[in-house]
């Protein structure tokens, strides 16, 4: 072979293209937006999952805590329930209130 030549086999054939499926994401983007858009400026927003989906939402104050809590029912009637509030890990200054995503 000559000296930068670089042996190419033609005969390779590249892996199909993974199938793109959002429809997951789509949703948690759609709630997210929906959190988002209706709490107070400033609220953290987080997604888990542990074979049941939950939202957590930190907010700097107890006042905004107790708007949240009455607010999550009338989003999506049925979408968001089993409220609970909690500690924030690493944030000791927000509460937060976590509440079960019906899906």
């Amino acid at each position: 072979m000559a000296d930068g030549q670089i042996a190419t086999d033609r005969s390779v054939e590249y892996f199909p293209g993974a199938i793109q499926s959002t429809t997951v994401t789509d949703e948690l983007s759609r709630i997210l937006s929906m959190l988002q858009s209706r709490c107070p400026r400033g609220a953290l927003i987080s997604f888990d999952f542990d074979g049941k989906l939950h939202v957590h939402i930190d907010l700097r104050s107890r006042e905004d805590v107790n708007v949240v809590e009455a607010l999550l029912p009338t989003l999506g009637p049925g979408l968001f329930h089993t409220f609970s509030r909690h500690s924030t890990p690493h944030r000791p200054f927000f509460h937060r209130i976590s509440a079960r995503v019906e899906c």
